[in-house]
């Protein structure tokens, strides 16, 4: 019985840290969208292959707000580690904080950069790439640039329960867009 508690506990834990890890990389894509609009951030130029770099879907309005709001949840995050004594927790830092917030749109707008080279339309469902490109754009740069952080605070059952966590996450903000009239589409 007490290896069962241990291993339920060990569970629960990874699962808290992956979430508390990944909020300030989750809340940018929606923020983006939600409080996006205006100029696009590829200026409505084409790529050589004559289709849009990046799509009037990715704008400057969103990216810079979108990154903010990871930014403000990830300070908060940071006070109320300390103010309500979350010690188990990873303690994050301004500086990943911030690589958390910007990774996350920047593998955003990586994925729509290959997207439009594979000819798909902007809101044109992409499996797997739709789900991942804001894990692989926030986990990348803080392996880039925050390794050692990167590696004690993102063990093997923090990264599984990432990637269990974030297309469940990502389908259901997409749903709630969708039913408020922020998304045109519920993917």
């Amino acid at each position: 019985m007490g290896r069962i508690i241990i291993i339920i506990d060990l569970i629960i834990s990874c699962l808290l840290a992956a979430i508390w890890v990944m909020l300030p990389a989750y809340v940018p894509n929606s923020a983006a969208a939600a409080l996006g609009g205006g100029t696009p951030v590829d200026m409505g130029k084409t790529w050589s292959d004559g289709r849009r770099v990046l799509g009037d879907g990715k704008t400057w309005r969103g990216f810079v707000l979108g990154v903010a709001c990871g930014v403000v949840v990830g300070i908060a995050q940071i006070v109320a580690r300390d103010a309500f004594g979350f010690t188990s927790l990873p303690a994050h830092t301004l500086t990943t904080v911030c690589i958390l917030a910007f990774g996350a749109l920047l593998g955003d707008m990586a994925k729509s950069f290959v997207k439009r080279r594979l000819g798909k339309e902007s809101g044109e469902e992409w499996l797997i790439a739709d789900q991942y490109d804001l894990v692989v754009g926030s986990l990348g740069l803080l392996i880039v640039f925050q390794y050692d952080w990167f590696m004690e605070n993102v063990t093997l059952g923090v990264f599984i329960w990432i990637l269990i966590l974030t297309p469940l996450l990502h389908r259901a903000a997409n749903i709630i867009g969708y039913l408020i009239g922020v998304k045109k589409v519920p993917w």
